[in-house]
């Protein structure tokens, strides 16, 4: 019969193709012809050997199921019979096990990222920034969309209180800071962590009294929170890439401008770029700065390793990439190939000195992540299914392909970060929007 057979010849035609024997194969059923030639599509492409048609993958009965889900995959499969492109479909019963919310906006990390749902709050809400450093040009940025986000019409209407406060580089204030929100009775928090290791005990402790706490940036070594970042180890590896593409010798000494210590951001794209440039056939000398992300501690910094170094063949900046920069020409250092952050001055520069050698390649960290840690916090509070960890997109532009007016802009400052869009989240903030705001705690 049709189910017998299908399950003997997946059984035996699969082990043959399974271990490489086999160019053709004949299913053979007491079924339609139009059956045989189905099931054996179907052993093909369970084995990856076909990709032809639609792929459906579904859960198997069970109590959680929201629909009826067997006569939804057969509608389904009737349906798409006629579709030759490989698609594959994923058909879920139950909220709990399925894709979260918006998944073009709140991407899970990998296809193994856990899932979080919280009882659902009438809105509008009360959320907090509890904010860290505030040193450099990227976090007065951050606060500054925040408070533009906060008064777009899609958010305005879901918060009743938007509170911001700085707490520096003090580990404890920033805790006791988001103590005193949850004690307070906020609803949600965001924060960009001093330390990931020091946040065990108030994770605990938000998830207790069912506040919504949402690290982004500078995430939390913890998989009990939701957080929101870019793959920093990744943005490190093409660092690396970088020189290699623009220094084909594969030898010589490049410069490397760490971030604020203490931080994942700056501690996992150190480990991608070395992991690159340090790998077996490379002899790279590497001389590394701490310029703390900021445009004037990356200038000294940078002034100070050429004055003892005197040449470097490529360097990369974490932040505070237009003053790096500004330190090779005002040393009259040659222009070479430099990978950094995505500040409007550096692109400016590596627009204006390419013809000189200045070869770039601009990959942005977006202050805009606070706008979709926001967005993320308030799905989370209206009982939406959401990723323990969002993965955002790295914004990327290279040399020869830095444009006026497109990825950078003559008319904004130099310190302004060019990277403010997320289609996929319909954040779209405006440079105007951005400077008319202060960094001020509120």
């Amino acid at each position: 019969g049709l189910i017998g057979g299908t399950v003997k010849s997946a059984i035996g035609i699969g082990n043959l193709l399974w271990a490489g024997i086999g160019d053709t194969i004949r299913v053979s059923l007491s079924a339609e012809p139009e059956e045989e030639v189905r099931v054996g599509f179907e052993i093909l492409k369970a084995l990856g050997l076909r990709t032809r048609g639609v792929r459906v993958v579904s859960c198997p009965s069970c109590a959680r199921q929201g629909f009826d889900v067997i006569r939804t995959v057969e509608k389904l499969e009737e349906r798409l019979a006629h579709v030759d492109e490989p698609i594959s479909l994923s058909i879920i019963g139950c909220v709990v096990n399925g894709p979260g919310e918006n998944p073009g906006c709140f991407k899970p990390w990998t296809a193994t990222t856990k899932h979080f749902q919280w009882p659902a709050k009438k809105g509008p809400y009360r959320i907090a920034l509890a904010n860290g450093f505030v040193g450099n040009t990227w976090r007065i940025q951050m606060i500054k969309m925040a408070k533009a986000y906060a008064a777009m019409p899609e958010m305005k209407d879901q918060i009743k209180e938007f509170k911001i406060v700085s707490t520096g580089t003090d580990v404890a204030a920033q805790i006791a800071a988001i103590d005193n929100f949850i004690n307070s009775g906020y609803d949600a928090i965001i924060t960009i962590a001093v330390n990931p290791t020091a946040f065990a005990p108030v994770i605990k402790r938000a998830n207790a009294a069912g506040v919504v706490l949402v690290p982004f940036d500078n995430v939390l070594d913890s998989e009990e929170v939701m957080q929101v970042n870019e793959d920093q180890t990744g943005l490190g590896t093409a660092y690396g890439e970088w020189m290699l593409k623009n220094i084909p010798s594969k030898t010589g000494k490049l410069l490397e401008v760490r971030g604020l210590p203490g931080n994942s951001v700056d501690r996992d794209r150190h480990v991608g770029f070395r992991k690159v440039v340090e790998a077996a056939g490379n002899k790279f000398e590497i001389v590394e700065v701490v310029g703390n992300w900021d445009d004037g501690t990356a200038q000294k910094v940078v002034a100070d390793a050429v004055a003892v170094h005197k040449k470097f063949d490529g360097m990369v900046v974490q932040g505070g990439s237009t003053g790096a920069v500004r330190a090779l020409i005002d040393g009259k250092h040659p222009m070479i190939p430099v990978a950094g952050e995505s500040e409007n001055g550096f692109r400016k520069l590596c627009a204006a000195r390419a013809k000189d050698g200045l070869l770039c390649d601009s990959l942005g960290q977006s202050p805009g992540l606070v706008a979709i840690s926001m967005k993320a916090a308030v799905a989370a509070l209206q009982g939406k299914v959401m990723p323990q960890l969002i993965s955002v997109p790295i914004p990327r532009t290279q040399h020869p392909n830095f444009k006026a007016g497109e990825n950078f802009f003559p008319d904004l400052t130099d310190n302004f970060f060019t990277t403010n869009e997320f289609p996929a989240c319909g954040v779209n903030l405006k440079a105007t929007d951005i400077m008319s705001k202060d960094e001020k705690n509120s």
